[in-house]
């Protein structure tokens, strides 16, 4: 089981699948919160949140620690982590990858705290170093993640017994081990009674109904969040789904405002992945930020329990000769990971930014096109989440960030 460095993976197979928007990357959820009962917990005011995703497997190609999370300046800056990801198999939450979670030795120059682990202590991994990092940051609250692009099949038999599926992912979260570590759990359902890795028929009560046990089991003292569509389409993945009816049960949402286009249309139009705004030319009407924004409020979920999705990476195509957006092109750019998509710490020295269209930027190199954002264009992002009362900002994922944290630290 091994995860794609993005969420992205297969998006290319869906598009001549499904007919419906494509796809966002991950993350978050929404609702009456309560605080947990940490000591000194740091509050965090409407409009101040800041959750980032870890993902369990950056330990290995991308050797991105969670101390890296301390050293780049990001922790200083984070409200919250979501750790990606959590499996759902057999309508249980269960391990991802329970090496890199809870057993995996670090060196002393590898850890959080500069100690070393050793062969006999009760929990090592990734567990372990962010309960070192919520030691050195006594506010900072960490959520176990659970689905995502590759592990969201699991969520149709999940549907089916919501209680069941609830208690399940209680136990794992707050297993003794490393009750602890964790604040709360995050649902990444990509995407209930629609198509993402594959296509979902629970119907359109089943997220609500999910929800709605998982808050009544994980209780007040816990956070319960949700990632979900961008798709603001007439009749696309947000209408398929009871969003409304479920956000009282969540602390937030974290709405997917990334990945509206890219290079899964192999030969265009270029297009930025998440514009902020619509802008003349766009390939798709409400694939945008601010229609995601306007679409979730007009159903009545309060604009404090949403939370503005970014993306520390950018998506590109190669084969193009224009360098406004529209162009056509050959297929995706190659990327270090997977084509199509690359760090923002690679394409800025890469690619740097030419442009801006629709609230962020892209950059035309050679016959390669890419769309990404830029701390500028963050800071304008931000500005729309404080104009609209949101309730934070939320990214996928630190690793894509400098090592100073460039772009964590341009969100206001």
């Amino acid at each position: 089981m091994q995860h794609t460095p993005r969420r992205s993976r297969l998006r290319a197979v869906v598009a001549a699948l499904c007919t419906t928007a494509l796809g966002v990357g991950l993350l978050a959820g929404a609702g009456a919160s309560t605080a947990t009962a940490s000591p000194a917990p740091r509050a965090a005011a409407a409009g101040s949140k800041v959750v980032g995703y870890f993902t369990e497997w950056g330990t290995y190609d991308r050797k991105y620690l969670v101390k890296n999370i301390e050293t780049s300046g990001s922790a200083a800056k984070l409200t919250h982590i979501n750790y990606a990801f959590g499996n759902v198999t057999g309508g249980k939450c269960a391990m991802g990858d329970a090496y890199a979670a809870t057993d995996r030795a670090y060196t002393a120059a590898e850890s959080v705290d500069g100690v070393a682990d050793t062969w006999d202590q009760a929990l090592r991994g990734n567990f372990n170093q962010l309960r070192k990092l919520k030691k050195k940051h006594p506010g900072l609250k960490v959520l176990w993640s659970f689905g995502g692009w590759t592990w969201s099949s699991g969520f149709g038999e999940a549907a089916k017994n919501p209680a069941a599926f609830a208690q399940s992912c209680y136990d794992l979260v707050e297993n003794s081990k490393w009750a602890d570590v964790f604040d709360g759990i995050d649902i990444d359902w990509e995407y209930p009674n629609a198509c993402g890795n594959t296509c979902d028929t629970s119907g359109r009560a089943a997220f609500k109904n999910l929800l709605a046990a998982l808050r009544a089991k994980f209780g007040s003292g816990n956070l319960v969040t949700a990632a979900i569509t961008a798709d603001a389409t007439a009749g696309g993945k947000i209408d398929a789904a009871d969003y409304a009816g479920a956000a009282p049960y969540v602390d937030w949402y974290n709405p997917m405002t990334y990945d509206y286009f890219g290079a899964w249309d192999a030969t265009g139009p270029t297009a930025p992945h998440s514009p902020l705004t619509s802008y003349a030319g766009i390939p798709k009407a409400d694939m945008y930020t601010s229609a995601t924004i306007a679409k979730l409020r007009g159903l009545g979920i309060p604009a404090a329990k949403l939370l503005l999705g970014i993306g520390f990476y950018g998506r590109g195509w190669t084969g193009v000769t224009q360098a406004a957006p529209g162009g056509t092109a050959t297929g995706p750019a190659k990327g270090t990971y997977e084509n199509g998509i690359e760090d923002y710490k690679v394409l800025k020295g890469r690619c740097p930014a030419t442009g801006t269209v629709g609230g962020t930027a892209y950059a035309k190199c050679g016959s390669e096109w890419w769309s990404y954002d830029t701390p500028a264009t963050i800071a304008s992002k931000t500005a729309y989440k404080n104009q609209q009362g949101l309730g934070g900002t939320f990214f996928w994922e630190l690793s894509g960030d400098t090592a100073n944290g460039e772009l964590i630290k341009a969100i206001g």
